[in-house]
């Protein structure tokens, strides 16, 4: 992902990058009945959402090509003793081993070009467990591609 300097320097420059997590991604786990849920936090940033999540009780693996951000969540999981496993890796590469009940995508898919855009929704999708969910926020002229992919999964029986 080309942003990727752009995002050291600005982590290296702030622990607070991008702000606190969306009020709807925090009331759906204000809610959200699952103890101790599995959840991976693709594109993690700093990992506002994947402290947020792991503050909820759940454990959380938190991937971004950032080292400083995965280094400044880790920091911030070990200061509150929260479960937060971090992994630098570009999500348009990283093999997802197992599965989850909850995929998170907070603002990470408009870094991409399409076709890889849709790469990585495709290979998260059959990662997530039957009646299990995945948080999107992205550009809302990305919504119509992005509403195919579910659709072909749908059909191909993955959801």
């Amino acid at each position: 992902m080309s942003s990727n300097n752009k995002y050291e320097a600005l982590y290296r420059e702030s622990r607070d990058v991008c702000g606190t997590p969306f009020p709807e991604f925090a009331a759906f786990f204000d809610v959200y009945e699952k103890e101790h849920a599995n959840v991976l936090d693709l594109g993690r940033g700093q990992g506002r959402d994947a402290l947020m999540v792991a503050q909820h009780g759940h454990r959380v693996l938190g991937v971004d090509i950032s080292k400083t951000g995965i280094r400044q969540m880790l920091e911030d999981a070990r200061r509150e003793d929260l479960e937060i496993v971090g992994v630098v890796a570009d999500i348009a590469e990283y093999e997802i081993g197992e599965s989850y009940d909850v995929v998170i995508l907070d603002r990470v898919l408009h870094l991409f070009e399409e076709n890889a855009r849709i790469r990585v929704l495709s290979r998260a999708l059959p990662q997530v467990i039957p009646n299990g969910f995945v948080l999107i926020a992205d550009m809302p002229s990305n919504k119509p591609a992005l509403q195919r992919v579910f659709d072909e999964a749908h059909t191909h029986g993955l959801r």
